[in-house]
This record gives C-alpha cells, structure tokens and sequence, in this order.
C-alpha cells in the first residue's frame, strides 16, 4: 500500500484501520494508517482522545493479562473516546483465541 502512494497524482487511501488476527506466532495486531504504513503494536487505539486511551493501554497492558483482565481493559479504552454511556447496544468485542475462531464476547454492562 505504502509502495502505491510514491506514483504522482494519487491519493493516499484515507481510512485507518486495526487489524487483528493470530496466526503461528501467537496474537498479531497492525495498524494501517491513510498513507498506506502499517505498524505492528501489543495495543493500540485510534481515533478521538487518541492520546488518552494509549496512556491507559500503556499503563495497564501487561503480555500475560487475563481474557477478563483485557476485555475491562479494552472497555476502558472506549470510554476514552466514546460520547455518552456505553451499553451493551452500541459496542462490540471480540475475541481471536489460540483455536485461531473469533468470538463475540457477550457484553452485560451495569446501567
């Protein structure tokens, strides 16, 4: 993608995404950014208050968290950026696990 972006008169392709999957090597997570660059992270976030929910990954992530631990973790990180309350309705989580099958996690937030 990035090699795309060196030929004059195009556009950069001006979404960025996470993308997570797991793969021999164990749990995998990039980011692609408009440019067409991707990076490998351990967590990440994007979007709004972008820099306040790193600062909340970097200080509780740990390699050998618990699935319990991670999903709290991960809902704490969109209420970084998320206007108003978050319910069960307007979020969702999944899981990638060593079976390499992705999973919906089943989400009951307290009102």
């Amino acid at each position: 993608m990035q090699e795309f972006t060196q030929s004059g008169g195009v556009r950069p392709f001006g979404v960025s995404l996470l993308v997570a999957g797991f793969d021999d090597e164990g749990p995998q997570l990039y980011q692609v950014d408009p440019s067409g660059s991707y990076f490998s992270w351990k967590a990440s976030a994007m979007g709004k208050n972008v820099s306040n929910a790193k600062t909340l990954l970097e200080k509780r992530y740990t390699d050998d968290m618990e699935l319990d631990d991670a999903v709290h973790t991960t809902i704490l990180t969109l209420k970084e950026g998320f206007e108003g309350q978050i319910f069960e309705k307007n979020i969702e989580i999944g899981i990638i696990g060593t079976d390499k099958k992705f999973r919906q996690v089943i989400l009951f937030l307290g009102v």
